[in-house]
């Protein structure tokens, strides 16, 4: 019995190049605001609306990051699951994303090393069809135990 089956998670040697899952959520003033508070990042373009209203994007923005973690909600749950590792990860970021707005979190297969049992995806956020951050990451994903 492998325990990384049992939680889920799909073993690298059946991840193929293509495959897609995605994640999405719509982001409140109180996920910002909790964001500000575990990161630590309280830029006023985040938390404060006056700030934020004078700013070039109008109004508070959500933290680029909390968008990116999703990804991570992705790996850890879904492709390839339970016990994989976070190796790198490139974030190119396209567009604001506001309150209310629903993102949407894609990430695709572009390749398998069962070798060194590294998967690497394309990684997308989009809210509304435009692409708000892209993206790459890779993944470790720890051998079975016999």
């Amino acid at each position: 019995m492998t325990n990384d089956i049992a939680l889920g998670a799909i073993p690298i040697e059946q991840i193929t190049l293509g495959m897609t899952v995605s994640y999405s959520q719509t982001i409140t003033d109180s996920d910002i605001k909790m964001f500000a508070g575990l990161s630590g990042d309280h830029n006023p373009v985040h938390v404060n609306a006056e700030y934020a209203e004078a700013s070039r994007f109008g109004k508070r923005i959500a933290h680029g990051l909390m968008s990116a973690g999703f990804f991570s909600a992705l790996f850890g749950t879904r492709l390839p699951g339970p016990g994989c590792v976070y190796v790198s990860q490139s974030l190119n970021f396209k567009r604001p994303v506001y309150i209310d707005d629903t993102v949407v979190a894609t990430v695709t297969v572009t390749g398998v090393d069962l070798k060194s049992n590294r998967v690497t995806f394309d990684t997308l956020c989009k809210v509304k069809g435009k692409v708000v951050i892209s993206g790459a990451a890779e993944i470790y994903i720890p051998p079975a135990k016999p």
